[in-house]
């Protein structure tokens, strides 16, 4: 099977979620599965019928979080010396050339990919054109709306 990268950050985060919901909350669904089951019949008890459908949730998640951490190539950003390239889990700053406005970037994993909080995908169009690049490089994409020209202006490593 093949490794995916993953930042520490993002292998943190998913083992969190993981622990709470192995130690709290599938505890609970099971307790409020009884305590349904404890009321009478089964085929007509929307509590029991709705605590199965989240025990179902909860499993499923479990399981998807246990196979996404096995198959995670996990790299701590920090240790990493990549002579000031773009590399997997730098953080660029950008200036897009076409507004002069700054943008800042970090390439991380699919499922960590958060735009809001400015976390692109290793694999998006925006962070394939960058790795490799250095501070000064130009960057050319061509978008839907048309080509954005950005200018590299910091790497970082954090």
């Amino acid at each position: 099977m093949d490794k995916h990268p993953m930042t520490l950050h993002g292998a943190e985060r998913l083992r969190a979620e993981l622990s709470e919901l192995k130690t709290v909350r599938r505890p609970a669904v099971i307790a409020a599965i009884a305590e349904a089951r404890a009321h009478g019949d089964l085929k007509e008890n929307a509590e029991y019928h709705a605590a199965r459908e989240q025990q179902g949730f909860i499993e499923g998640r479990i399981k998807d979080i246990e196979a996404k951490l096995s198959h995670a190539q996990i790299i701590d950003v920090k240790s990493l010396d990549a002579g000031g390239k773009v590399v997997f889990g730098a953080t660029v700053v950008l200036l897009d050339l076409n507004t002069d406005e700054e943008k800042t970037y970090q390439l991380v994993g699919v499922d960590e990919a958060d735009l809001k909080h400015g976390k692109i995908s290793v694999t998006s169009p925006v962070a394939r054109a960058l790795i490799g690049k250095i501070e000064g490089d130009e960057v050319s994409l061509e978008a839907p709306g048309g080509t954005h020209e950005f200018e590299v202006l910091e790497v970082r490593y954090e």
